[in-house]
């Protein structure tokens, strides 16, 4: 009777470790989740706070505002544009050979 109630102290002893492992075990998973929830959250605000930025760079006042004063770039005139007229491309590439005959299209 002494074997066996050794035996079943020790049986008991290794459950009760074994819970306590596995209640830390839980509690720290617990604690990981809770970050990764807390992380995705403030992520989630960044990615929104970066869409707007995005979407208030990318207007074109913005663009025009930022044209003028930084590349100091100014609006086309009627003025100072030249059209050319009368420019006809070749058909074919300058550097393509012509046919034996020399007969031109």
């Amino acid at each position: 009777m002494n074997r066996l109630t050794f035996f079943l102290l020790a049986a008991l002893m290794l459950c009760a470790l074994s819970l306590v492992s596995a209640q830390h075990q839980a509690r720290t998973l617990f604690v990981a989740l809770e970050r990764a929830q807390a992380e995705e959250k403030q992520l989630d605000i960044d990615w929104a706070r970066l869409q707007y930025q995005q979407s208030s760079l990318s207007k074109s006042a913005r663009i025009a505002d930022a044209a003028r004063a930084q590349l100091k770039m100014a609006p086309a005139m009627a003025g100072r544009t030249q059209y050319l007229q009368g420019v006809v491309l070749p058909d074919t590439p300058p550097d393509a050979q012509q046919p034996a005959g020399g007969a031109a299209k």
